[in-house]
């Protein structure tokens, strides 16, 4: 069974297939990604594995609620949340949307170690990279990512998320079905009201100038566990949310894990990696009362560090900044068989060794 093959067209639905034409949004997506895939899969970059494989498709620590009401208050997370679901549209969402794509630009930047006993790189390489990205429901969804020279996939059907990248193949995440994190940057304002509902208001803080409520979220013992082996035990993973008291929106998103590795016959090395995102240019998608962030910025801290690292503690930073593209709605033709996995994901899916989210993540760290 191969994995699955890239959207390279936009679905179309029985009528435009029958007199064999094509709206002018397909077209137009068409010559776009060809445009961009052919000027990013050219030089292949070496640490762009590493950039794509945490800054890429990572997933969110918590998964929504099964069930939401945006008319239900019974917190202070559930009155941050009816603002922030006012400011956006949120409710046109809940209401009759049935799926959504998205495209849009990337540039990832890899830093030199900073830790004090390093030189920081004066002169940054950057790499820049396209995505294409459909949902359909919070949890099933699936992306395509090009950049450095590499193509990456990853998708959910709503029983397992999966990730496909050229050197290691397709894998499955484990622990509970989570959303990808990059919806959650601002640009799927029913998944934030659903995932950030069930918060807890842990006070108020200043972001950028603006006075904001702070969300916090954890990752329970139970999911922690599923998503550790034997050499890898995830110790926390917390996530947090600003929204600003004024106008209701999401400004900064953050999360940290912490993760413990320790092979037979050796000591343990604990990794921390910490990813702050700041949402821009808030504004309602053309023709739709549904407002999102068109760009933004994240920034990933990895700290490495326990006895066997003479150095003391590493620490690693990357950068991503991204812009939004185009947004649709109600694209014809979507169904659920476009977010099947591949079959062998089904099958292995209880027997994943892979640490932490995905797997790869720890194989290229040990390279950092």
């Amino acid at each position: 069974m191969q994995r699955l093959a890239p959207l390279m067209e936009e679905p179309m639905d029985q009528e435009e297939q029958e007199r064999g034409g094509r709206s002018i949004r397909t077209k137009s997506w068409k010559k776009w990604i060809k445009t961009q895939l052919q000027s990013m899969i050219i030089h292949k970059k070496p640490d762009a594995k590493v950039l794509l494989s945490v800054l890429g498709c990572p997933l969110f620590p918590v998964p929504p609620l099964s069930k939401m009401s945006l008319q239900q208050v019974s917190s202070s997370a559930q009155y941050i949340i009816q603002h922030f679901a006012a400011a956006t549209g949120c409710k046109k969402l809940e209401r009759g949307i049935k799926n959504t794509f998205v495209t849009g630009k990337i540039t990832m930047t890899m830093m030199n170690d900073l830790s004090g006993s390093a030189t920081v790189n004066a002169s940054p390489v950057s790499h820049k990279g396209c995505f294409v990205m459909w949902q359909m429901l919070p949890e099933k969804w699936l992306i395509e990512l090009v950049g450095g020279g590499h193509k990456i996939s990853a998708g959910s059907d709503g029983e397992i998320a999966w990730r496909y990248t050229p050197w290691l193949g397709d894998h499955a995440a484990k622990g509970a079905i989570r959303p990808l994190r990059r919806t959650l940057q601002g640009l799927d304002p029913l998944t934030i009201s659903s995932v950030f509902s069930s918060a807890q208001f842990v006070g108020e803080k200043e972001i950028n100038g603006k006075d904001c409520f702070v969300l916090k979220l954890s990752t329970d013992q139970t999911d922690l566990t599923r998503r550790s082996d034997s050499t890898a035990e995830m110790i926390k993973h917390v996530a947090f949310g600003y929204f600003s008291q004024k106008s209701g929106l999401l400004l900064c998103l953050e999360d940290s894990s912490l993760t413990r590795i320790q092979t037979p016959g050796s000591l343990p090395t604990y990794w921390e990696t910490s990813m702050s995102s700041w949402m821009e240019d808030y504004r309602a998608i053309e023709g739709s009362e549904v407002v999102i962030a068109h760009s933004g910025r994240t920034d990933v801290l990895i700290s490495r560090f326990g006895e066997t690292l003479k150095g003391g503690i590493s620490v690693t930073r990357m950068e991503e900044r991204w812009t939004i593209d185009d947004v649709a709605f109600d694209v014809p033709g979507l169904s659920i068989d476009c977010f099947i996995p591949p079959k062998e994901m089904k099958m292995d899916f209880h027997h994943q060794d892979g640490p932490n989210t995905f797997p790869e993540l720890l194989d290229e760290r040990q390279k950092l």
